[in-house]
């Protein structure tokens, strides 16, 4: 077949699993473990072939964890090597979350932005959630407040707050997402930001910071923008 060279054309030691299992998984490429995962190709390309063009269309690696199941499955996916992808992205976030929950201080705005984009990076609606931290900025809980079209007048910092202190936190870092890609906050992001600030000094729960998060790899820090 001159279009497409199948896994089993590939010498031995070249190919996904055999490397995988001889050198350990760091060794392969993002395509090459995503083909591991798919096990098999379809008619005229290969797992690795497909691995390929599905990340390529997704934004890679960061894009596909972001993926739900309906647009995996638009994308040419079976139903089982949609759910071998979705359950391996879970794993990872999962696995990322516990870490967080362990060592991880999340006062800086990038290590937290790395944090929320294997949950919320590519999203085609807005999500509103929260981050309850302890004294050392360590991850207490994590709760998504709203989902859909914000009107950010019409949140009420009460309710963020409110579970910032059933879980004892002494500060709270909010996050949202703009599904347009682009993290500028806007007039409405700003006000709420100032609010939320206010209200938290009442109760004693600190604003860390409010994060927007936009396309792969973009996201603003309001605390850094001096918002309040």
């Amino acid at each position: 077949m001159a279009v497409a060279q199948l896994i089993r054309e590939i010498p031995a030691d070249e190919r996904p699993r055999e490397r995988l299992l001889a050198h350990g998984p760091a060794a392969l490429g993002d395509a090459e473990l995503v083909a591991v995962l798919l096990r098999t190709g379809r008619p005229g390309a290969s797992a690795l072939e497909v691995a390929r063009e599905t990340l390529a269309a997704v934004g890679g690696l960061a894009g596909l964890a972001g993926q739900g199941a309906p647009a995996l499955l638009r994308k040419g996916l079976g139903e089982a090597k949609a759910a071998a992808l979705l359950a391996a992205a879970e794993v990872g976030r999962r696995l990322a979350r516990t870490d967080a929950v362990v060592r991880t201080p999340l006062a800086h705005p990038a290590a937290v932005a790395s944090y929320l984009a294997l949950r919320y990076g590519v999203r085609d609606q807005e999500v509103m959630g929260a981050l309850y931290l302890d004294t050392r900025n360590r991850l207490l809980a994590e709760r998504e407040l709203y989902r859909g079209t914000l009107n950010r007048a019409a949140v009420e910092p009460r309710q963020i707050l409110k579970q910032g202190i059933l879980h004892g936190a002494a500060g709270c870092l909010v996050f949202h997402t703009h599904p347009s890609g682009d993290p500028s906050p806007s007039a409405e992001d700003l006000a709420f930001t100032r609010r939320l600030a206010e209200a938290g000094e009442v109760v004693g729960i600190r604003l860390v910071d409010h994060l927007i998060l936009g396309a792969v790899g973009r996201w603003t820090s309001l605390r850094e923008r001096g918002a309040w």
